[in-house]
């Protein structure tokens, strides 16, 4: 699977058309590899494997190569597969030509400079382009509407396969299993390229130069820069001059301000504690500002040799519980575990939680609340 990066990826376009100055602001800072980018590495690779072989093109089993293989990564490699090969069947009901290409190499640059991608799945016919994008990840959903990673491949893909199938419906596919989210939206390619015209090239112009002006937002999250950018802390700071007295000595319409901006307020304030201990790691240091040793829990140096000591003396020294439904399910397999426990699920009503009036989820009643606290 390709890990080469575009200076202007389709996954950092997000950040790079709302703050194209970010771009050359990051060029040449090192990449932090997260244990979860790894993950979502291996995943995709599994996917790439068990979606070749559902559709009998040969590929080395990567299994035994993956660090962080498990039942889990297994069954959602199984999903992603019969996903796509359902859709491919039925697409070549109406077109047997109907293409398929993984891991495809997607080129954009006739638009954004250098600019290129790589689809996790394009399928062809002449009804319809469809482009999958896996994502592994559990933290965050992700929505497949107005998603400028996805456009771009879109448009990728639409350079390659428009002219020889002649469609101008595009269905764009977010295929994230580990949050039960199959996110669908399509586009014309009218509209693909309106946003072209009007919204990627003057941004990528932008980006690439290192001009325009830096914003704060979502997008935010994954910039290497994000603990240092004065524009977020400006952002930010504006909400925390807040004089916070009371709940009841703000008014409605403030506390509405400060609940939709509150939660980037604690992610940048936490940014800026990270990036400030790592610099003080290295020496540097900050007025007002000392390093300690953190809290720590005592631990036993050698389990076995506890437990054999506590055992001798006549006691258990083991807890004993039932696991959890999810390490259940990895002992069991979905099937296995739907077989023998299916009827003894339950899922209790969730803590009321305040969210924006965007969120997807049914609105719940004063009654609703109440029932939850019974």
């Amino acid at each position: 699977m390709p890990t080469n990066h575009a200076l202007l990826s389709a996954s950092s376009s997000a950040r790079w058309i709302n703050c194209p100055p970010s771009v050359r602001l990051c060029e040449g800072l090192a990449e932090r590899e997260s244990a979860f980018a790894a993950e979502g590495t291996d995943a995709h690779t599994l996917c790439e494997y068990k979606l070749k072989k559902a559709l009998g093109i040969d590929m080395p089993d990567p299994t035994p190569n993956l660090t962080y293989y498990d039942q889990e990564m297994e069954d959602c490699a199984e999903e992603y597969a019969l996903f796509v090969t359902s859709i491919v069947e039925e697409l070549k009901e109406n077109c047997p030509d109907t293409n398929v290409m993984i891991e495809q190499h997607l080129d954009f640059s006739s638009y954004v400079p250098n600019g290129f991608g790589t689809g996790d799945c394009i399928i062809a016919s002449d009804t319809l382009l469809r482009v999958i994008d896996f994502k592994y990840g559990k933290g965050l959903k992700v929505e497949a509407k107005g998603n400028t990673q996805m456009l771009l491949y879109a448009l990728g893909a639409y350079e390659i396969f428009g002219p020889l199938f002649g469609t101008e419906n595009i269905e764009l596919t977010i295929f994230q299993p580990r949050l039960q989210n199959i996110s669908t939206s399509r586009i014309n390619t009218s509209d693909l390229y309106k946003w072209v015209n009007d919204v990627l090239v003057p941004a990528a112009k932008l980006a690439f130069n290192g001009e325009g002006d830096t914003k704060a937002g979502p997008w935010c999250r994954f910039c290497k820069v994000k603990a240092q950018c004065r524009k977020r802390a400006e952002t930010n700071m504006q909400l925390a001059s807040y004089e916070f007295k009371e709940p009841p000595l703000l008014d409605d319409e403030e506390l509405s301000k400060i609940l939709t901006q509150v939660d980037e307020l604690i992610s940048w304030s936490n940014d800026v504690k990270e990036y400030a201990l790592s610099q003080a790691l290295k020496g540097k240091c900050y007025e007002g500002f000392k390093l300690v040793e953190g809290r720590s829990v005592r631990k036993y140096s050698d389990q076995q040799m506890a437990a054999k000591a506590v055992k001798e003396a006549g006691f258990d020294p083991y807890d004993h519980k039932i696991k959890g439904i999810t390490a259940m399910t990895s002992l069991l397999g979905k099937t296995k575990f739907n077989e023998l426990l299916g009827d003894l699920l339950i899922k209790p009503h969730g803590k009321p939680t305040l969210v924006p009036q965007c969120d997807k989820r049914p609105e719940i009643t004063i009654d609703d609340f109440n029932d939850t606290e019974e």
